[in-house]
């Protein structure tokens, strides 16, 4: 029984420890662009977009669509981007687990 006690107290750590690293990501930022630095979006790591930045240059009435591809490359990159970090960020927490949905 000692040795479960022991292995409740390591899960115990390890739910605390994954708790605060969620956290933390939500603190940290990454940038997705497209369009040469035309539009330019700033994403937290749990996903939200904290900032949009367009480039004038790249605002032409006449070619919306235009527009809003490179906004929505943006966002996907820099939601590849968190994905990528909160990966990284997680997994000296999650070494050898598979753990589907956790990011």
């Amino acid at each position: 029984m000692k040795n479960m006690g022991n292995l409740m107290k390591q899960a115990k750590k390890l739910q605390e420890d994954m708790a605060k690293a969620q956290e933390e990501l939500g603190t940290m930022t990454v940038t997705g662009t497209a369009g040469g630095q035309g539009v330019t979006i700033e994403m937290n790591g749990h996903h939200h977009v904290q900032s949009i930045k367009i480039n004038p240059d790249v605002v032409d009435k006449d070619d919306v669509e235009m527009l809003e591809d490179l906004i929505l490359t943006a966002i996907n990159d820099a939601a590849k981007k968190v994905s990528d970090m909160a990966e990284q960020h997680m997994g000296k927490y999650t070494k050898g687990f598979n753990i589907p949905g956790l990011f």
